[in-house]
């Protein structure tokens, strides 16, 4: 449980988490370190940066899975020619599959409150991109 709370102190919706916006919000949370947050039940939790965190933009993350854990690589994806795309990944993370569920269950709970305040997200239409992928590959 105390993974999942983490999750959900760390799930807050970031200002700055656009790529146009990024750099001028950088700057000014770059001297906040350290953050510390109360749960309801008064469990402290204290999040800290470490010297080379940075934060990045990603319109592309590929899901590979073992027994053992989900592996998730993020990068920028470009379209090059109608028929060409190129993916530059540069970050991967691993999760174990609790973390990944908890992760899902926050990202679930933030997409429906983003969408009660802006509305629905789509996934068809003009400018959103579909892969056929392997059954054994990574998932976009």
């Amino acid at each position: 449980m105390a993974d999942t709370q983490v999750l959900e102190a760390c799930a807050v919706r970031r200002r700055g988490s656009s790529p146009l916006s990024r750099t001028s919000v950088q700057q000014s949370e770059s001297s906040r370190m350290s953050q510390t947050i109360t749960q309801p039940d008064n469990t402290r939790i204290t999040l800290e940066k470490s010297a080379d965190y940075r934060d990045s933009y990603a319109n592309s993350v590929q899901v590979r899975l073992s027994i053992w854990d989900f592996l998730l690589v993020f990068g920028t994806l470009e379209q090059e020619t109608p028929e060409q795309v190129r993916v530059n990944n540069f970050q991967g993370v691993y999760l174990s599959p609790q973390q990944a569920k908890a992760l899902a269950n926050v990202l679930n709970h933030n997409l429906a409150q983003y969408e009660q305040s802006f509305g629905t997200i789509s996934l068809e239409g003009p400018g959103v991109q579909r892969f056929a992928v392997p059954s054994n590959g990574p998932v976009h």
